[in-house]
């Protein structure tokens, strides 16, 4: 798992950047690698984009260009690109980018399989706060839980992870590694990973970005990366004022030993008083007739 910082609104050296540490996951014989929240091409904190109640601002327009350019079209020349590095090194990885679709942006997270092909993508559902200023809603057509070999594998970002029925339609597709990149630096959200590794009986790899305001040494985001284990067990992290590299081994196993007294989707569940209905279709604004009639 990568805590890294993004090139911030610079495509290519984002991408430069995601190649180097891809390279180095593998070496360190990681079979997945999971980059942090926004890692290309960076999330803006403490940008306001000259957004105030009823104005906007022209050099927050100007800023907005500037980081539209440098986001991703999926898939597109980044992806393809993300894609030849991971099958040179052969291992999966779960990433966090700015994807542009249309005129708007979107917070995302891309699955890359080790032959580098892009196996899925996550949109972020629920944007927190002022980042629904630049980012659009994801909708139920992006919530994949892939099967790696190793594990079943998702992704569920930053704040999305206080969503208790997002989290709950992730342990119902029989999510194992429960990937949770952020940009959450804040000592109670170590808390929170822990809670969901329990509920879950899952493995969760919460990976941070760490973030410097330019070449000075003042932290924009600390980091706090964390792998946890099924039963709440902190296997590595978390991680402070630093890049770094976080490894953990993993057993299915320990998640079968786990949900022998806590299945919250199977025999510790109450469907007969409890039922969650999730919406997995396409939400788009404009559709032909002939789509809505089949």
């Amino acid at each position: 798992m990568l805590q890294a910082g993004s090139v911030l609104f610079d495509l290519d050296g984002g991408l430069v950047k995601a190649e180097r540490l891809i390279a180095e996951a593998a070496g360190a014989g990681s079979k997945l690698a999971v980059f942090p929240e926004a890692f290309l091409t960076g999330y803006p904190r403490g940008a306001d984009f000259g957004a105030l109640l009823g104005s906007r601002s022209e050099e927050g327009r100007a800023s907005f260009r500037h980081y539209f350019e440098n986001a991703i079209e999926v898939p597109g020349p980044a992806t393809r690109r993300i894609g030849e590095s991971v099958r040179t090194h052969g291992l999966w990885v779960v990433m966090g980018v700015i994807e542009r679709d249309g005129g708007t942006l979107y917070c995302t997270v891309l699955f890359f399989s080790p032959d580098g092909t892009l196996a899925g993508k996550h949109r972020k559902l629920m944007p927190t706060a002022l980042e629904r200023i630049i980012w659009g809603f994801g909708d139920g057509s992006t919530l994949p839980v892939l099967d790696t070999g190793f594990g079943r594998m998702g992704a569920v970002i930053c704040w999305e992870n206080y969503m208790p029925l997002l989290r709950t339609t992730m342990y119902g597709k029989g999510i194992q590694l429960y990937c949770a990149p952020t940009v959450d630096d804040r000592e109670v959200w170590q808390s929170t990973m822990r809670h969901i590794a329990v509920e879950g009986r899952c493995y969760v790899l919460a990976a941070c970005q760490y973030a410097r305001l330019g070449e000075s040494p003042r932290q924009v985001i600390r980091g706090g990366s964390v792998i946890v284990g099924p039963m709440g067990e902190v296997l590595a992290g978390p991680v402070y004022d630093a890049e770094a590299i976080l490894t953990a081994e993993v057993s299915l196993d320990r998640i079968i030993e786990g949900k022998f007294d806590l299945d919250v989707v199977g025999h510790y569940a109450r469907p007969d008083v409890f039922q969650l209905r999730v919406n997995e279709a396409p939400q788009t604004a404009v559709r032909p007739v002939e789509v809505e009639d089949k």
